[in-house]
């Protein structure tokens, strides 16, 4: 089982680091476990630090007052978010919650600021970190408007294979129907019908335990 340390020394960002940087990083970390169903953190809150999955599964969401309820994305585990709330010093604009029991590291402000200051590679990974991010969610701003549900299932699957911001990503994907249902915002029987369409097309298979990925680009390019 991965501990603090190891998401750490394993993430994209912390391979760069000298050796100081790392033990900075490791003294301002710490591990906080969640059920399934719990939130990690929610919208309105002050935000005070980054935080990476450890291990499990969770999903970043709008959850609004009239009951209505926005699925942003799946946030697996070696990913890291919460950054530009950081960065901009303003109240957490959405919530997150597990889906399942997962493990998350927090790392405070300051170190999260001592490593901006004075790692380079850290600033690189960081530009490319809020890169990935602009262009996911522009991704699924237009998967929501402009593609059928099959397609959004698919754009769901593919984008938990984002090298940078999911690094830690398997081809057998390790997640249930009903999972998937919450991260494109359908339910578990229409998860299910859309996993039964892309079987069929020959890009993915349905698996104990989880779903086996069996072509990347053609989930990319599912639905034109």
């Amino acid at each position: 089982m991965k501990n603090i340390e190891e998401l750490l020394r394993t993430s994209l960002w912390g391979k760069s680091l000298s050796e100081e940087e790392m033990q900075r990083a490791l003294a301002g970390t710490i591990e906080r476990s969640y059920a399934a169903g719990a939130f990690i953190c929610m919208k309105g809150e002050p935000v005070t630090h980054w935080m990476g999955i450890i291990d499990g599964l969770g999903k970043m969401a709008s959850h609004w007052t009239t009951g209505k309820t926005t699925s942003l994305t799946g946030i697996s585990s070696g990913a890291w978010f919460g950054e530009g709330s950081l960065l901009k010093e303003e109240p957490r604009r959405y919530d997150v919650m597990a889906l399942r029991e997962t493990r998350v590291a927090f790392m405070n402000r300051t170190t999260f600021l001592w490593l901006l200051d004075h790692s380079i590679p850290f600033n690189r990974y960081m530009i490319t970190q809020l890169n990935e991010r602009l262009g996911q969610f522009i991704g699924m701003m237009e998967n929501e408007r402009m593609h059928d549900v099959d397609t959004r299932i698919a754009r769901v699957l593919a984008a938990l294979f984002n090298p940078v911001l999911y690094p830690g990503t398997n081809r057998l994907l390790q997640i249930s129907q009903e999972e998937l249902g919450y991260l494109a915002g359908v339910s578990r029987q229409r998860a299910n019908q859309g996993l039964k369409v892309l079987e069929d097309a020959g890009l993915v298979r349905s698996e104990y335990g989880g779903i086996n990925v069996l072509n990347l680009d053609g989930l990319h390019q599912f639905g034109g």
